[in-house]
């Protein structure tokens, strides 16, 4: 019988202490959990999920939410009790492998650094609009600059960075649920009651039925990625365990009343067929109850949530190559730690393929980057779905040889963990049937494959090279023994 895991630290062995500083501190986790999944494609791209769902939109989020919520628990889980910069990528390497640790490190590290680029012109765009004279190529190095300095000189900065920022969005967010709940009511000044006509009119609640719940849910599932750096910077917290098991324990609740309670304002106050694609849903709320330059606030909302999402993405890939090092899964000289406790060489490879990304979408948006960005566009599920299954592996594990570390618990284990799997082979299923996301779920699925077939050579010549040395006379293989 095979009792132990692949990797496993001895039942008595403490984990090992990562050589990266330890300056973050609980409020700086807190407020990453709360504002690193609050991004534009809230603010923004939420508009598109109510046209496809009307006022059902509600249930779409509460789905996404709800799958979000559980993969966060067990990933929460892993964390608490072996935290580490590799977060799940090295829960999958000690629980199936080391294939499954190298392909969701590299996968994830490939998501963080295209998405990077998206972030790093959305923001460009805005900035461009208040100052035209200055080219959106150079606003694009001027984020590149100041966010790659602030990486580089000490975690601390990225962690009062990350606070502020999400500070702001979570405060707009707040702002937001009580001007419009206020509205709602008929409590602010020239406004009246609206009931409940826009959620029961124009077609009904859900106008088009179930298959419209489905299409919103593909469109909004997404916005919900960004939460795994928590456990990720966790690593670097003054107390690693019991930090990250007080970010998870308050972010995904609150999270899920900021994302359902704003879909119910807006659907709410105004009819869904009234949202336009491309315009905020959010700017239409408060121009809809007289709040003076709407536009220009929720714009100044977005480019904080986009630097945000930057800040946080450079800081997530850099300590997932680093982590990957660590394990001689990418070259170590990523290995190299400042006095501060900085990764900087792998603050440098995460940032040069960032600044690539960023020429290909400048320079050819609709073509080689659209690809790109295909090609991460369902990676997001592939790595859920590895959290779940290392948490099957790993969770008896923990409770035989360090069940004192089992500090944050998933829910009915394992039947909401089995629940989630299934959702999630349920949410691929749909990509396939449709036309939007089809394109996204085959190039993912390319490139995991390539990733995977990497892994999977790596992992032949590793055993035929253990096979060679077993063979030797003077190897440890039956062969090389004495006597």
């Amino acid at each position: 019988m095979r009792d132990r895991l692949p990797d496993a630290p001895p039942p008595t062995a403490d984990l090992p202490a990562e050589p990266l500083s330890h300056s973050l501190k609980q409020r700086h986790l807190t407020m990453l959990g709360l504002g690193g999944v609050i991004g534009a494609g809230l603010f923004v791209g939420s508009g598109a999920g109510i046209t496809l769902a009307g006022p059902a939109i509600v249930c779409s989020y509460l789905l996404a939410g709800a799958l979000a919520m559980l993969v966060m628990r067990m990933l929460g889980e892993m964390s608490a009790a072996m935290p580490a910069s590799g977060s799940f990528s090295v829960h999958a390497e000690r629980a199936l492998g080391r294939w499954a640790g190298f392909s969701v490190g590299w996968l994830y590290w490939f998501l963080l650094v295209v998405v990077l680029a998206v972030e790093a012109t959305g923001a460009a765009k805005i900035a461009n609009g208040w100052l035209p004279a200055v080219d959106q190529w150079l606003w694009v190095l001027i984020f590149m600059v100041v966010f790659t300095v602030a990486n580089l000189a000490a975690v601390r900065n990225f962690g009062e960075f990350e606070f502020w920022f999400a500070a702001l969005k979570v405060g707009a967010i707040v702002l937001f649920l009580i001007l419009g709940t206020l509205a709602v009511f008929g409590l602010l000044p020239d406004t009246e009651p609206v009931g409940l006509a826009n959620l029961t009119g124009q077609g009904g609640f859900a106008p088009h039925g179930v298959a419209g719940v489905v299409a919103g849910l593909l469109a909004v599932i997404f916005a919900f990625g960004g939460l795994e750096v928590v456990t990720i910077a966790a690593a670097e917290s003054d107390d690693p365990a019991r930090s990250v098991a007080r970010a998870v324990r308050s972010a995904v609740w609150r999270i899920l009343f900021f994302y359902v309670g704003s879909m119910l304002v807006i659907v709410t106050l105004l009819p869904w067929q009234s949202m336009l694609p491309g315009v905020s849903p959010y700017v239409a709320v408060l121009d809809s109850i007289g709040i003076p330059a709407a536009g220009q606030i929720m714009n100044i909302v977005v480019f904080v949530a986009l630097l945000s999402a930057l800040n946080a993405n450079l800081y997530g890939s850099s300590r997932m190559v680093f982590s990957l090092a660590e394990r001689k899964e990418a070259p170590t000289a990523l290995l190299k730690v400042s006095r501060g406790g900085v990764p900087r060489r792998a603050v440098f490879a995460s940032v040069v393929f960032g600044f690539a990304s960023v020429v290909l979408n400048l320079l050819w948006p609709d073509t080689v980057f659209l690809y790109l960005l295909n090609a991460v566009g369902a990676v997001l599920l592939f790595v859920w779905a590895l959290i779940a299954v290392s948490q099957l592996r790993l969770r008896g594990r923990i409770e035989r040889e360090m069940p004192e570390r089992l500090t944050l618990r998933m829910w009915c284990f394992p039947y909401l963990t089995w629940a989630a799997l299934v959702a999630m082979a349920v949410v691929l299923v749909l990509m396939l049937f449709d036309d939007a996301a089809r394109p996204q779920l085959l190039w993912s699925t390319g490139a995991a494959g390539a990733v995977l077939a990497v892994a999977g050579l790596r992992e032949l010549r590793a055993r035929r090279a253990g096979r060679k040395r077993a063979g030797e006379p003077d190897g440890a293989g039956p062969q090389g023994r004495a006597g």
